[in-house]
């Protein structure tokens, strides 16, 4: 007898509940015990509450001429490691791809809405979206009962082939069990110029509130998503700032950008943000030799332009969407200090930031038109066998 074979299955359980999540399907196939323990539909509730998975973060390359070029990549935070997506047929021609609450999503210049667990599929597509709509910002919260709705905010309009920028979209809520949209009140006009994905980021927050921020007006409201109503525009501008972006670090905002030094040349900072007040304060700047890594060129003027930042529950990714390096990236670990006091940890200056490069992506890697990123956790119970109707 081998000593595996002398362990019961609850410790062989217990074992296999703490590897990382790729590691998890891997071990399925070495042999009949250990696929007949994670095949079992209780693994997946019992390693998902045994271990607290790190959100993982995505990369999907867009080429607009060959479609075949199109790559998603996956980075598990707690195998270290990338992994190659498969392309998926139903969304070749898409207009937007994105990622939230443990899905992905595709929209098309139609109305067409599509959705997919993360890693595992199949893809859905919803009943026609009221408007239509290119690169959105999209999240996913818990309505009553814990069931999954998507919001969908802003994007640009398609008007006779032709995209509108100007024109308002109002807010779209999605509930799966009825296949229906819900319409809200738009974004504030403060947004309607560049209510893109690419000009806005978001933050969804204690499932509650959904944050959107303007990267280079640094303006900020947020969607109550009881009361279906925006709250009133304020400004959100750290000194130096020259473009930033929105995320969510579990009960508080943070905001991550570039801004002038004034000892040398821009650096890349992380704020906490008080979301009652929009107070906030310094926790960290990213080293120099560190995000000189992401830049291949001293062009100062230029080179920040391709600078990107997602992130989730006190991971944040800054990357380069250029190709020249096959679009490194860095990875910052925001940790609290558990002895600072009531006043500190209200302010943020309880916290604290750790970086180290991202690992290459996987090769060959393609060159794109467009790279989309975000941070998702991935839900144990979808990638093991739950499917999307268990998700939702």
């Amino acid at each position: 007898m081998t000593p595996w074979s002398r362990l019961s299955r609850d410790i062989v359980e217990l074992i296999l509940s703490y590897l990382p999540l790729r590691s998890v399907v891997v071990a399925g196939a070495v042999c009949k015990q250990w696929r007949a323990v994670i095949a079992d539909p209780g693994f997946a509730v019992r390693a998902a509450s045994s271990l607290p998975r790190r959100p993982w973060f995505f990369l999907y390359g867009q080429n607009n001429v060959v479609l075949r070029k199109n790559q998603a990549f996956g980075f598990d935070p707690d195998a270290g490691e990338w992994i190659a997506l498969p392309p998926s047929p139903s969304v070749l021609h898409v207009d937007c791809f994105a990622g939230a609450g443990g899905f992905f999503f595709a929209t098309t210049s139609a109305t067409r809405f599509c959705y997919a667990p993360l890693l595992r599929g199949p893809w859905r597509e919803t009943s026609p979206l009221f408007f239509s709509r290119c690169n959105p910002l999209v999240g996913v919260f818990s309505a009553a009962g814990g069931r999954r709705h998507f919001i969908v905010v802003g994007g640009a309009r398609f008007i006779g082939g032709l995209v509108d920028i100007e024109d308002p979209l109002a807010v779209e809520i999605y509930d799966p069990a009825s296949n229906s949209w819900e319409l809200c009140p738009p974004l504030p006009p403060d947004f309607r110029t560049g209510n893109s994905s690419q000009w806005l980021s978001a933050a969804l927050l204690g499932g509650r509130f959904f944050f959107v921020f303007g990267i280079y007006s640094c303006s900020i409201a947020a969607f109550d998503l009881s009361r279906r109503a925006w709250t009133g525009v304020q400004t959100l501008r750290p000194p130096g700032v020259l473009f930033c972006f929105l995320l969510a670090c579990n009960d508080r905002l943070i905001l991550a950008g570039l801004c002038n030094a004034p000892d040398g040349p821009p650096c890349f900072a992380l704020w906490a943000v008080d979301h009652t007040t929009m107070d906030f304060a310094e926790i960290a700047v990213m080293p120099r030799d560190l995000l000189s890594c992401l830049f291949d060129t001293d062009d100062d003027d230029n080179k920040f332009a391709s600078l990107k930042c997602v992130g989730l529950d006190g991971r944040v990714y800054v990357f380069n969407e250029d190709h020249h390096k096959a679009y490194p990236a860095c990875v910052g670990e925001i940790s609290e200090d558990s002895s600072a006091g009531v006043a500190e940890a209200a302010s943020g200056l309880n916290l604290s930031c750790s970086w180290r490069k991202v690992p290459p992506l996987p090769s060959p890697v393609d060159r794109f038109h467009k790279v989309i990123a975000f941070c998702s956790p991935v839900p144990v119970n979808s990638v093991l066998g739950g499917g999307v109707d268990r998700e939702l």
